[in-house]
């Protein structure tokens, strides 16, 4: 079995075996690698951005190269909740100054999509943004 089998066997639904998959291969040392190539596979990407979502939430470390990746591939995400899992990353990324627009355009793209969650979670992402670029201070507090 690997990463990519058990995330096209994932009924896009179960929380335990998600969570089980996460289990099973958060611990590989090509662990990153692979999720962020299988990241980018559009069925897979449900699944793929909450393992990712999890691995952060529960300590995992990204290299600022792995952070860009994930950052240049916002605007290929199409499911809602893949868009949801990357706005709860945020807290986890650093983000350079030549990805501030592109990280702005997802999240104001997010703050009017007909989603609620999305919505919410780019509130979030504004303040993510503005706690590391100050020029969004203002703007970010307008939403509050």
């Amino acid at each position: 079995m690997t990463l990519k089998h058990d995330l096209e066997n994932w009924d896009g639904k179960s929380s335990i075996d998600i969570e089980e998959i996460h289990r099973k291969y958060s611990q590989n040392s090509f662990f990153i690698q692979e999720l962020l190539l299988l990241i980018k596979i559009i069925p897979l990407q449900k699944g793929a951005s909450w393992i990712l979502k999890k691995y952060l939430e529960a300590g995992g470390k990204l290299k600022k190269k792995e952070q860009s990746k994930i950052i240049g591939l916002l605007n290929d995400f199409e499911h809602w909740e893949s868009k949801l899992h990357l706005l709860q990353c945020f807290p986890y990324l650093l983000i350079s100054k030549n990805e501030v627009k592109m990280v702005e355009t997802f999240l104001r793209n997010c703050l009017s999509d007909s989603n609620k969650f999305l919505r919410a979670w780019s509130y979030n992402g504004f303040y993510e943004l503005s706690s590391q670029y100050p020029e969004y201070q203002q703007e970010t507090k307008q939403f509050f």
